[in-house]
């Protein structure tokens, strides 16, 4: 019940400038704190990961925390940006880098990303939704292709 709750209020306009305006700030800084356990909601509703990547100009650390869905050993996560209209800027940073570190509940990963086709997306969005019910009404907000990342775990050599 708690988590419906969450899940739909975060899919709200109200709720999602809440997320961009309170949480996004918050919840990175919380999550690594407590070793993935809280965010400004208490226990995450979703399953969720901290992903840190440089920042594409500055070269600084940038972490942002995101909704997953697990992917064999990796990671599937959407550049939804709520449904703006614009993409996040972590998009960005992470292509430019092309992977980060990954923070887990009590595990931290290196990632290489690799953007997902059209025809790869369609293939994973309906597992994606069924974990993260908010996508749905995400992009029912914006015209702009919303894009899907797979984070897989760094090999030796890579």
């Amino acid at each position: 019940m708690y988590a419906r709750l969450v899940n739909r209020l975060s899919a709200t306009r109200f709720g999602s400038w809440l997320v961009r305006s309170f949480a996004a700030k918050v919840d990175p800084v919380l999550f690594r704190w407590s070793n993935g356990r809280f965010t400004s909601t208490g226990v995450p509703t979703l399953p969720m990961l901290a992903l840190t990547v440089p920042g594409r100009r500055s070269g600084e650390p940038r972490t942002v925390q995101l909704a997953y869905e697990a992917d064999g050993d990796g990671f599937l996560v959407v550049a939804s940006a709520m449904g703006q209209e614009r993409h996040p800027a972590w998009r960005y940073n992470l292509e430019a880098a092309g992977g980060g570190e990954v923070q887990l509940r009590g595990r931290h990963l290196e990632v290489v990303a690799e953007v997902l086709s059209d025809e790869e997306k369609a293939q994973v969005w309906p597992r994606i939704v069924a974990t993260i019910p908010q996508m749905t009404t995400y992009e029912t907000r914006t015209d702009r292709n919303i894009r899907v990342f797979r984070l897989r775990p760094r090999s030796a050599g890579e």
